[in-house]
């Protein structure tokens, strides 16, 4: 079993390498919640980790058995990570592509290179979209790109109002700027620095949601049911994960979806895609929006809610073990806890009242082990549970007001 740990086969012999069993070393790009939760996975299920993350304070390597406290780029750091570890993953999509190819000549890395610089760039990962919509049916939103000055004249003005983001670089609401005229675009564009940027045209969005797909080196893949998701200021507020959170149809053709894009870039791993549901003609449709190379915020209720996690999966994947069909086994409203609620109206800090919110039925805490809070930052999560979708319904309203989080007024709407 041990003979696993740093094995020496190369990433050449992927098609052909068995499975890495317990006992061998899992590495992970990346140190945040991301990595933490798929290193509380990976060890729960008998593996060893190794984790690199410059921070040495960062909340993966606080408990993984190994943190290489290193740049993404170092070559020192990514030469230790490849002889600790067995294989490699990512927990987030703005690793350098190029480390993961220098990596992936020692061992296997899941997701590839390749995979993740479509992510990294939104024009590439327009682009990826657009060549597959004839495949999975679902196009993205009308779009146009700027990489110069010049590309702003040519713009077809029937893409405004948009939102111009950057290529590179934008999460959670930055990189991104909302633009009414041709004035305000050029004005936007000089405010994001130059840089190469996606104009993509506002949609009257209905809801929005997002499908985790595994898919094994064998080819083989699972989907967890679609999510329906709320942003508040560009975050993620809400999840809701229940059979009755979007219909029916539509949550299959989201699904549908997510399994060809994997398909189509030969993706090994965990895979978030996200949707936005616009009114059609003929009802409800979907715009695929963008997609995350590894775990998602918007599945973290699978932690509670399924007999199988995002995190499971991931290890599994990346370990060439089967994946199991995920199984829901309680409805769940998932929520997010940012840096804000460690503050009160004056601004001073404070503890969250914890103990209130736990006294509540169903409700499951995580908390990411970062030292410093700050508005905006994401800090843990809230997952409430229950067979009674008002029950979890009812748990989430309670949390929600105690905690003063945003998302109080969209779940008193639910019906």
């Amino acid at each position: 079993m041990n003979a696993q740990r740093g094995a020496q086969t190369p990433a050449a012999a992927w098609p052909h390498l068995g499975p890495l069993l317990p006992g061998a070393t899992l590495g992970v790009m990346g140190g945040g919640q991301l990595g933490r939760m798929f290193v509380h996975a990976a060890q729960r299920l008998g593996y060893f980790t190794a984790v690199l993350d410059p921070d040495p304070d960062s909340p993966a390597g606080r408990v993984s058995h190994h943190h290489l406290k290193a740049a993404y780029t170092d070559a020192q750091g990514l030469a230790e990570l490849a002889r600790l570890s067995a294989a490699i993953t990512t927990e987030f999509e703005n690793v350098p592509a190029q480390s993961l190819e220098q990596l992936a000549r020692l061992r296997p890395v899941a997701p590839g290179a390749a995979c993740v610089a479509i992510a990294q760039d939104r024009i590439a990962e327009k682009a990826h979209f657009s060549a597959c919509a004839a495949l999975s049916g679902v196009a993205c939103a009308p779009h146009a790109v700027v990489r110069q000055e010049q590309d702003l004249s040519s713009i077809d003005p029937a893409v405004l109002p948009g939102i111009l983001k950057s290529a590179r670089l934008g999460y959670d609401g930055k990189g991104q700027l909302r633009v009414q005229t041709m004035q305000e675009l050029t004005q936007a564009w000089i405010q994001l620095g130059r840089v190469a940027c996606v104009l993509e045209k506002m949609l009257p969005l209905q809801a929005e949601c997002s499908v985790l797909v595994a898919r094994g080196r064998d080819g083989q893949m699972v989907t967890y049911p679609a999510q329906r998701n709320l942003h508040i200021d560009g975050i993620l507020a809400l999840t809701q994960a229940h059979p009755d959170c979007l219909p029916a149809a539509l949550a299959r053709r989201a699904e549908d979806a997510a399994r060809t894009l994997a398909q189509a870039m030969g993706y090994v791993g965990l895979l978030c895609i996200e949707f936005f549901v616009v009114q059609g003609p003929e009802g409800p449709e979907l715009v695929v929006n963008e997609m995350a190379p590894r775990p998602h915020n918007s599945g973290h209720h699978t932690l509670d809610a399924f007999d199988h996690s995002q995190f499971d999966m991931q290890v599994l994947a990346m370990a060439g073990l089967p994946l199991p069909r995920p199984r829901q086994h309680s409805a769940a409203l998932m929520l997010n806890l940012l840096g804000d609620i460690w503050f009160d109206a004056q601004g001073r800090e404070r503890t969250p009242d914890w103990a209130r919110v736990l006294a509540l039925p169903g409700t499951h805490l995580h908390l990411y082990g970062k030292t410093e809070a700050r508005c905006g930052r994401k800090m843990g999560h809230l997952t409430v549970t229950g067979a009674k979708l008002d029950q979890v319904q009812a748990s989430a309203v309670m949390c929600a007001r105690s905690l003063g989080l945003p998302a109080l007024a969209a779940l008193e709407a639910m019906p």
